[in-house]
């Protein structure tokens, strides 16, 4: 049998509140959708406008600057860190080779073109695969035919021989191709109908050419175009592999000398695309194809005069300076790198490079197969919208400054990522373009939030700064859309509060006196309740509703909500004495606790809301805020929130009660700040041992123990009552619950 307790009907003056949380509250700011969209127009606007910004930015010709100084230091960063370059070796007459020739064989420049002819006796001797050369011969030699018949001899006995041409848009006396000049062996399947959809402004169609003399000329075994132009600052960055002059294709030095070394290769282009053989190389819209850039120091170059004072050493029988081992198999280029000599060519990897380096570049391209590839010029204004626009929507969605702040840093830095990673990758994506237009996106984002949503965070925490902790606040100004409707279940910690006999004080106060007590009280006891991070759900007449650990996670939330009220109570005395002045009677506050499960969030109608919370945890903390009248205590808290505060509040058993709604019975605590309990722990362990008496159904043991504490203890003095009423009415059957029949 469990006995039951009827406390005295509750007046209808605030003491007994409705016991979970509803609709009603505030009007939402905005819905989630408006919200949505609004933030949504605001990115796309912020977006094209940095595509605007980088539009107008490029007018100036700022952009294509900065791109093709981000291009050579993409160049200079990602050039290939392996081995150097075995394929292709430069014989350069550099300024030691011309002090050599001066010194030691009294050669002024020009030198006689049968010292060039020792060096391809060199090349003979070592098996070059084959030998181009980056010195023009346009004109007879000053000393006389014979030194250009040397030269041609030695380029007949190698039979591997690229010699140079010029092909020019004004340069050059030739406008068709001489009888007199090796035939050019190139043919392009394709090449009519992929220039019929070149700009002409563009192609690398040249009417004019200049070619080696031909007595120089006779001893080449193919020729090769020499003529590269530079990009707007004089840096070479693309090469033209192939040009073409009087209906026929010239391949560029560094194709014939491939060629050269494989006669059959096929070649077609169709498209963006130039296929040599087994390559592919991708070409812009002007035909123009994109090295690989590979730093200086990969190339093998040797001096022209170490190669001479070799060859001439060998044909004497004595030990030569280079091992001609070194250009056994390789493809030999030979140019000037001496200053006075002006082929000083500006290059991505290198301020100033020997001008035969750049076809070295353009020759290991081709034997490695990696070519960069381009990406169209409208393409690239397509990834600048696509990541602008991106950019300034990320900004514009984030939730939060903090949100936001992320957002730029992961996309200010993406033009750049992914330019760099293309690269790595084979390709040329722009960087400039893309930059510019994320920038001004995410600047303009910015701008606009800053502008519209600065206003609506300033107008929420005027709105809520009574009713929710700052932190709450901050998570509603990040997550405005948390202000509609919508739930989630969670665990709380639920806070009831009541004024004792509020009813009979507020029918001896003015409207106004009861207003001004009113709001000293719920001040007082919400700045308590806020500082602890609570969320105030309501206030019902003098009944405050809280909660913990939403809409923001708290791991200690238990601890928090006890913590606020025994605060509270302490609050309470202090003020009692004020309150006593303004009312004429002192205050008491009951206060429920109950940690457990609840859903908990916005709702109402989709025009009013209030972000309150449902369920039996928020039952059970409302009904033991009426179970402290039947106890005589003024705390109380379940048994799942004395489990959640462990050690760091202390607390009493009270009771094991079965409240109005709940078919299982609940233990209920009465928590003490742990200074006040050790004060009291011997009169504790008496009610508790009485306590354990009144369970066990020893009722005349229990009323001895709690008779001896009833005069300073209301929980023992409602148990001394019990026990005689439980006497005098033994129950038949007792399992030691408390039933409350009433709220």
């Amino acid at each position: 049998m469990r006995t039951s307790f009827v406390p005295p009907s509750r007046g209808s003056g605030g003491d007994d509140p409705p016991r979970r949380g509803g609709p009603g509250g505030a009007a939402p700011l905005l819905a989630a959708g408006g919200l949505f969209r609004k933030r949504l127009l605001h990115g796309l606007i912020a977006g094209l406008s940095g595509l605007f910004v980088a539009w107008l930015l490029s007018l100036t010709g700022i952009i294509i600057s900065f791109e093709a100084r981000t291009f050579d230091w993409r160049a200079r960063l990602l050039a290939p860190k392996g081995p150097p370059v075995d394929a292709v070796r430069l014989i350069l007459l550099d300024q030691p080779s011309l002090d050599w020739g001066a010194r030691e064989n009294g050669l002024s420049w020009p030198w006689p073109r049968e010292v060039y002819g020792v060096i391809l006796d060199f090349c003979r001797r070592a098996g070059a695969k084959a030998v181009a050369f980056d010195v023009l011969y346009t004109e007879p030699s000053a000393y006389g035919v014979a030194d250009d018949k040397a030269l041609a001899t030695a380029g007949q006995a190698l039979g591997r021989f690229v010699l140079p041409m010029f092909l020019g848009k004004e340069s050059g006396q030739a406008t068709a191709w001489p009888a007199d000049m090796p035939a050019d062996p190139l043919s392009i399947r394709g090449l009519d109908a992929w220039l019929s959809g070149v700009d002409p402004a563009e192609a690398p169609v040249f009417p004019k050419a200049a070619f080696p003399v031909p007595e120089v000329a006779a001893g080449a075994a193919l020729l090769g175009n020499v003529s590269q132009e530079p990009q707007f600052d004089g840096v070479y960055r693309k090469v033209g592999l192939f040009g073409v002059f009087n209906g026929r294709a010239v391949p560029s030095l560094s194709l014939a000398a491939r060629l050269l070394a494989e006669p059959g290769m096929k070649a077609a282009i169709a498209g963006r695309t130039l296929r040599l053989g087994p390559v592919n190389v991708p070409l812009d819209e002007a035909g123009l194809a994109i090295p690989r850039w590979r730093r200086s120091a990969d190339f093998m170059a040797v001096s022209a005069a170490a190669v001479i004072q070799s060859e001439l050493a060998l044909r004497e029988g004595g030990t030569p300076v280079i091992d001609p081992a070194v250009l056994t198999g390789r493809y030999v280029l030979f140019g000037f790198s001496a200053p006075g000599l002006l082929d000083m060519r500006p290059s991505p990897v290198a301020g100033v490079t020997s001008g035969v380096e750049i076809h070295a570049q353009a020759l290991q391209s081709l034997l490695t197969d990696d070519f960069l590839r381009v990406l169209p010029h409208w393409s690239g204004w397509l990834l600048a919208a696509g990541l602008a626009v991106a950019g300034a929507l990320a900004a514009s969605l984030a939730p939060g400054a903090a949100a936001s702040a992320v957002a730029i840093l992961v996309f200010l830095p993406l033009p750049l990522g992914l330019a760099l990673g293309g690269y790595a990758l084979g390709w040329w994506l722009p960087l400039a373009l893309p930059q510019a237009a994320v920038a001004g996106g995410l600047g303009v984002a910015v701008l606009i939030g800053y502008a519209t949503e600065g206003r609506q965070k300033r107008f929420i925490k005027s709105a809520f700064r009574q009713y929710l902790s700052p932190d709450v606040i901050e998570a509603l100004i990040a997550h405005p859309e948390r202000m509609t409707l919508g739930g989630e279940l969670r665990e709380l910690t639920i806070f009831f509060s009541d004024l004792q006999g509020f009813t009979g004080i507020s029918e001896g106060l003015s409207p106004q006196e009861l207003t001004a007590l009113l709001n000293k009280y719920l001040t007082a006891m919400t700045s308590i309740i806020l500082e602890e991070g609570g969320t105030v759900d309501k206030y019902e007449g003098d009944a405050i509703i809280a909660f913990w650990n939403a809409p923001l996670d708290q791991a200690d939330h238990a601890v928090r909500g006890v913590r606020a009220a025994l605060r509270c109570q302490d609050r309470l005395t202090e003020l009692r004495p004020l309150f006593r002045e303004l009312s004429g009677h002192d205050l008491f506050m009951r206060v429920g606790l109950n940690t457990g499960q609840a859903v908990v969030g916005n709702m109402g109608s989709d025009s009013r809301f209030d972000y309150t919370m449902l369920g039996d945890a928020v039952n059970l903390a409302s009904r033991l805020e009426g179970v402290n009248k039947q106890f005589g205590t003024f705390t109380m808290m379940s048994a799942a929130t004395r489990a959640a505060v462990g050690e760091e509040i202390a607390a009493r058993r009270i009771a094991c009660v079965a409240v109005v709604g709940r078919g299982e019975p609940v233990e209920v605590f009465e928590p003490l700040w742990p200074e006040a309990a050790a004060g009291l722990a011997a009169p504790h362990a008496a009610f508790a041992a009485a306590l354990g008496a009144f369970t066990a159904g020893d009722f005349n043991t229990a009323l001895a123990g709690f008779s001896a504490l009833a005069a300073n203890d209301a929980a023992a003095a409602s148990y001394e009552k019990r026990c005689r009423r439980l006497l005098e009415n033994p129950p038949e059957t007792w399992d030691g619950v408390c039933v409350m029949t009433s709220k």
